[in-house]
């Protein structure tokens, strides 16, 4: 499989994504958005990977390169490719989709539990998952269920959390984050984490849950399996 990732900051890379990719023989490309370099055709690869990134999707002013990347990720979506969104990248694929992107209720920061709602416990891919599990989320942001998607995720902190419309899936939480990934975020992001809140951790909680990685990584690699069987090419 030709695996195409949009990258929107140089702290927030594929993760254990990359890992599954190698030892599966996926080939990777990469876009880099915040060093200007351009965008793919949609003929050039069979899925499609967006990234999270600390920007909204609606500051196309101050990063330009939003614009042109949303109908990157429309086109894919219309040829049938598989797109999967994490983070900024399921915001991104839900706003496509006509789902509005909007301010959470609460900032959501740490180790948190998620939670599938009953469809996504029926669902073949989501299936895989189990029925409530404890990724890392960083988000201040949330998406409306685009229409004819499904709700397949739901949190304390955000009702929201994954959906799916045909090959497109977007998750709000990290399954695909690493120790140095996580640690990379505090140390480019730790200003989000001030004043707290009643779903935003500490840094020092944070790290205290670096055992979980193992975990939520095998979690990723259960997904993407599904994820390839149900959809690849």
């Amino acid at each position: 499989m030709r695996i195409h990732t949009l990258q929107h900051v140089p702290f927030e890379g594929t993760g254990s994504i990359g890992d599954w990719a190698e030892e599966r023989g996926h080939t990777v490309s990469w876009t880099r958005l915040f060093s200007g370099e351009g965008l793919p055709d949609p003929g050039e690869f069979d899925g499609l990977i967006v990234m999270g990134g600390p920007m909204n999707v609606y500051e196309e002013e101050r990063y330009p390169w939003l614009a042109p990347e949303k109908v990157l990720i429309r086109r894919a979506i219309d040829e049938g490719k598989v797109v999967l969104g994490i983070c900024l990248g399921a915001q991104l694929i839900a706003d496509v989709l006509g789902g509005r992107v909007r301010k959470n209720g609460h900032r959501e920061i740490g180790w948190h539990p998620v939670n599938l709602t009953s469809e996504g416990s029926k669902s073949d891919l989501f299936g895989l998952l189990p029925e409530e599990f404890f990724p890392l989320s960083w988000h201040g942001d949330t998406f409306d269920i685009p229409p004819g998607a499904v709700r397949m995720a739901e949190s304390g902190g955000c009702a929201n959390q994954a959906f799916q419309l045909g090959r497109a899936i977007g998750l709000q939480f990290h399954l695909e984050a690493t120790a140095e990934g996580i640690r990379s975020l505090i140390r480019n992001c730790s200003d989000e984490l001030a004043g707290g809140g009643r779903f935003v951790q500490a840094a020092e909680e944070i790290l205290a849950g670096l055992e979980a990685v193992p975990e939520i990584n095998g979690l990723m690699d259960r997904f993407l399996d599904g994820v390839e069987r149900l959809y690849g090419p």
